[in-house]
């Protein structure tokens, strides 16, 4: 067995409290037990801290067990075969994940060696001090060295995700990639291309949930990875240069990304001063200020597996122009038919593929309102539902990514101001425009005007909730006899 030497970084390892406690929780233990992987680099790093990732020599499940129990958390396997296990702990902080694993090979020294990135093949003995480093690849000098370098020739070839983790990974902790390790990226393509979906799917949702996705994502285009994730756009930027039509289309998709991301800081509660410093953002702060806290709701909406909105609207960003390939005069149309095939390769939910569909169908319909009436703002709304608050933001992206420095400052106040208007019918006026509440039904309609069940129905009580829009029905005789009047009208 091979022995690693710990060693004192070259800066103290910040641990949470949790850790220390968990130390106490298995002094007793007969088995060894190491910290491994991100929480030993993050603790290298000073980032904070919301999971661990535990090796043990001993049972790795039996020792989740235990440590859910001690703390009275939630205790899952989540790999019987390889023993791996996972404890859901409830801390007053928050919610902390402790995974244990059998460790790989017979030693940590082939656990570590096994990993993905040098950096990631760090280890911490949590049954001795806590301040001292496991490091037979020297991840700490690549850290110090902002390098990102494959733990062997064959990190990439067994696990070709460890691709776009690379990608992921460099654009999160500021690191260049080491050039070998770029080499088997580039060797890695056709592989990825054959992994699973749903692995594609996570990792890349990850990469687009990074601070700066578009810096990611160009990394991931240099290599030649985002065509086998996202093919849909490959055409935009794989053209000759003669095409300036897609290869500009490409440049707006990549000005999109960065304006959504920018927006989105704005809404964000961690926006400082600097974030909105731009005339653009700066007026796009004071005018939406009032929604902030309700589009942050919405923004923290969760998809299954943990897969975040923002990564669902960069994705939408992405795909955003990939119907003008084809040229057509309808292009928003296209791309949301290609959102829905690229939505189903990567196996994305019913729910996220119908948002990305509608996002980008009415890409837009702010842009073409003739009017922000109530029964304009009714229409918006009653075709795209919670749908149209992505389809605002992307407007304001657009429009940003499409004048950049040349951003028209009257026309830009007056699109905030659109889709102030927009909004306020959504968040302040629900119920006068977007949702009136109902006032009769349909067996109250059959009964009144002697009809029998059939479409008829549907049309009356749309038009009754038109008539409250409009404020010509406020109660049940009015809405009947509207609905009495509109049948007539009908003949």
């Amino acid at each position: 067995m091979i022995t690693i030497r710990p060693k004192r970084p070259h800066r103290p390892l910040i641990w949470p409290d949790i850790v220390a406690e968990l130390q106490q929780v298995l002094a007793d233990s007969p088995d060894e037990v190491w910290i491994v992987g991100g929480a030993v680099r993050d603790a290298l790093l000073h980032r904070p801290l919301h999971d661990l990732d535990l090796a043990t020599s001993g049972q790795a499940t039996k020792l989740a067990r235990q440590i859910a129990n001690y703390f009275k958390g939630d205790f899952f396997i989540l790999d019987a075969d390889r023993d791996v296990g996972r404890a859901l702990l409830n801390l007053p902080d928050g919610q902390f994940v402790i995974d244990v694993a059998h460790c790989r090979g017979t030693s940590l020294s082939d656990d570590l060696n096994d990993r993905d990135f040098t950096f990631n093949a760090m280890a911490v003995d949590l049954k001795d001090d806590l301040s001292l480093l496991l490091d037979p690849l020297d991840g700490e000098t690549d850290i110090k060295n902002h390098l990102l370098r494959r733990c062997s020739a064959h990190a990439l070839s067994v696990d070709p995700i460890r691709a776009l983790r690379a990608v992921r990974q460099s654009s999160q902790l500021n690191m260049h990639i080491e050039a070998e390790t770029l080499r088997d990226i580039k060797a890695s393509i056709s592989a990825l291309s054959a992994s699973s979906p749903e692995r594609i799917r996570d990792e890349w949702f990850k990469l687009l949930s990074v601070p700066r996705p578009v810096a990611a994502i160009r990394v991931a285009d240099a290599l030649g990875l985002l065509k086998v994730v996202i093919p849909e756009s490959a055409p935009l930027h794989t053209v000759m240069e003669s095409s300036a039509y897609l290869h500009n289309a490409w440049q707006h998709t990549l000005m999109l990304v960065e304006n959504m991301t920018s927006i989105l800081n704005v809404i964000s509660y961690t926006r400082t001063d600097q974030t909105a410093a731009s005339f653009g953002l700066g007026m796009l702060a004071i005018q939406l200020d009032r929604y902030r806290s309700r589009l942050h709701t919405h923004l923290n909406t969760m998809w299954p597996n943990d897969r975040t909105h923002p990564a669902l609207l960069m994705l939408a960003s992405l795909l955003y122009a990939s119907g003008k390939v084809d040229q057509t005069e309808n292009f928003a149309a296209k791309s949301a038919a290609y959102a829905g095939v690229r939505a189903d390769a990567l196996r994305l939910s019913i729910a996220e593929k119908s948002r990305l569909m509608v996002i980008l169908r009415y890409q837009r319909l702010i842009y073409t309102l003739e009017d922000t009436t109530p029964l304009s703002l009714y229409h918006f709304w009653r075709k795209l539902n919670e749908a149209g608050i992505d389809v605002c933001l992307m407007t304001l992206a657009d429009y940003l990514a499409t004048h950049g420095s040349h951003l028209k400052q009257d026309e830009w106040l007056m699109l905030v101001e659109r889709v102030r208007i927009v909004l306020e019918a959504w968040y302040d006026k629900h119920q006068q425009i977007v949702s009136p509440p109902s006032l009769v039904d349909g067996n109250q309609l059959m009964e009144f005007l002697q009809l029998k069940p059939g479409p008829i129905l549907g049309e009356l009580l749309e038009q009754i909730r038109v008539g409250q829009v409009i404020n010509e029905v406020h109660d049940r005789d009015s809405a009947l006899a509207y609905a009495k009047a509109y049948l007539a009208s009908k003949g």
